[in-house]
């Protein structure tokens, strides 16, 4: 029904900047929130929040993503963006795009992952 589809993963060198894509198909009322998380494959840890935007002007950040990275949103594309920039090492991780919309009732749903590596 909800479908997300996230694009512009890549391979970069560090400080270089990447831009994520996330696009929202299907049938529903309204897009509650919308956000990027990430999860370092192997790693046991639970996904890491990177950036949301619950309205148009409302966003939280990663305390390490701060003054790298920026989130938003096109309502009228119902697409969120992250660009990212001085991209490091460490960000190496698959992003997932995460949205809660308004379907009956509110719901989570998630996108598939796209792969973002920085190389040293």
């Amino acid at each position: 029904q909800v479908q997300l589809v996230e694009s512009g993963g890549d391979l970069v060198q560090a400080g270089g900047s990447l831009r994520l894509s996330c696009q929202v198909s299907g049938r529903f009322s309204s897009i509650n929130a919308m956000g990027w998380y990430r999860q370092v494959p192997g790693n046991q840890r639970e996904r890491e929040m990177v950036a949301r935007i619950i309205s148009d002007s409302v966003t939280n950040y990663a305390d390490s993503v701060k003054g790298r990275f920026s989130i938003s949103r096109d309502n009228a594309k119902n697409t969120v963006y992250l660009q990212m920039n001085s991209l490091k090492p460490e960000d190496t991780a698959v992003y997932y795009c995460n949205a809660i919309v308004l379907l009956g009732t509110m719901r989570n749903y998630w996108g598939q992952g796209t792969q973002v590596t920085v190389s040293s």
